[in-house]
């Protein structure tokens, strides 16, 4: 069972907005640091000669942390509380931050990647716990809406800031570590008012996974697609002819597109019976919008505007089965849940820079497009596969 840290519970038909707040600036934070840390770590690997296969196993690491943190989360949060573990999180990812810009050596990179991606696992979950823990249902798609839309700015704002910086010197380093640090002030006034989980989940972590499995999927393929995207977008784009403010842009440009879309697509998932038949639709769309990235590579006008709808898709998987997982599970099943969420977005944020990075390596700048595209089509063949056997069983 989930309760508030003070007396009484949430509004069953109402916002509640300290928590809100919270959460959208928790996970603001880590929208910057994503948007801001993948491709500025990226483009300053690729001036210093390490090639995409390696900078695809760097970015890995990020995976490799949310799969270490994810399990831990819950404990920690049901020791510390919330709202505090939230806040120690974001200290330590915005040290960490300032972490690579004095590590000099390649090896250095990984560990810095693990800490800075484990904390930022850990807002990333307890937030989207807090936030799904108090939504109102009749308003839960349109709630968590407004939170990816939180994320959104974040991814949006990451890549405005990184055109506007630039990889040289300790300016951005500085500029993302700062900007995480801003989360800390809504969540510390609002930690009286942070979930508190009283019982232990009713199944391992394990089982989570498969509890919801169109759920689990579209945290996977977001994965995928987000952290192979950002990470080797910028180095497509160079070398397709763009210069580095020109593809920082294009990501920008991707991330409008995710923030103006998340609330509509969380209004529309709250007036549907199945969500499940939305999440293959955007899987489809995402799969056509990135095939099409080779024929419109050479007008930075008509890719804009591509990105601009993909990136609405993308991100709008996330939300839809982030709503689909509130609306299965409550309390510390619902927290447990989160963390597995988040463990398959791991795996795909893993997959993901993996993927596209040898693909580019085997195939030149068309393989960005093409792994990126098999990612979606899996999506795809799942929701048709789980449509058929839903209509089997009725």
């Amino acid at each position: 069972m989930t309760k508030p840290e003070t007396c009484g519970t949430y509004p069953t038909d109402k916002i509640h907005w300290p928590s809100l707040f919270a959460a959208i600036a928790a996970i603001s934070a880590v929208g910057v640091a994503i948007g801001l840390g993948l491709p500025l770590l990226s483009m300053i690997l690729e001036k210093r000669g390490i090639s995409s296969t390696m900078i695809g196993v760097n970015s890995a690491m990020a995976g490799v942390a949310s799969m270490l943190a994810a399990p831990l989360t819950s404990r920690l949060a049901h020791d510390c509380g919330v709202a505090r573990t939230m806040i120690i999180a974001v200290f330590i990812s915005a040290i960490s931050a300032l972490g690579f810009y004095f590590a000099d050596a390649f090896w250095m990179w990984f560990p810095l990647r693990i800490v800075f991606h484990g904390a930022t696992t850990t807002l990333f979950i307890l937030s989207e716990f807090w936030i799904n823990a108090t939504a109102p249902p009749s308003k839960r798609g349109m709630v968590l809406g407004m939170y990816a839309t939180g994320l959104a700015v974040g991814f949006a704002a990451g890549p405005l800031l990184f055109s506007l910086v630039g990889s040289d010197g300790i300016t951005p380093f500085v500029t993302g570590a700062g900007v995480i640090l801003l989360a800390v002030i809504p969540i510390f006034l609002a930690r009286k008012e942070s979930p508190r989980l009283d019982e232990k989940p009713n199944h391992h972590f394990a089982r989570y996974i498969w509890l919801v499995p169109m759920a689990s999927a579209a945290a996977f393929v977001f994965g995928s697609v987000q952290a192979g995207g950002l990470s080797l977008f910028p180095i497509y784009a160079t070398r397709e002819g763009f210069n580095e403010s020109q593809a920082a842009l294009l990501l920008t440009v991707m991330g409008v597109g995710n923030m103006a879309f998340q609330i509509p697509i969380g209004l529309l998932s709250d007036r549907l019976k199945d969500r499940r038949l939305l999440l293959g639709l955007m899987a489809l769309l995402g799969f056509v919008g990135t095939l099409t990235l080779p024929f419109l590579v050479q007008s930075w006008a008509l890719l804009a505007s591509m990105l601009l709808l993909w990136g609405g898709c993308v991100s709008g998987m996330y939300t839809v089965g982030l709503t689909h997982l509130g609306s299965r599970l409550t309390g510390s099943d619902l927290v447990s849940a989160n963390a597995a969420f988040i463990f398959c977005y791991a795996i795909g944020t893993i997959s993901g820079p993996q993927i596209v990075g040898v693909s580019m390596d085997l195939n030149g700048t068309n393989g960005f497009a093409w792994a990126l595209a098999a990612f979606f089509a899996f999506y795809v063949v799942l929701s048709i596969a789980r449509l058929v056997l839903k209509s089997k069983q009725a």
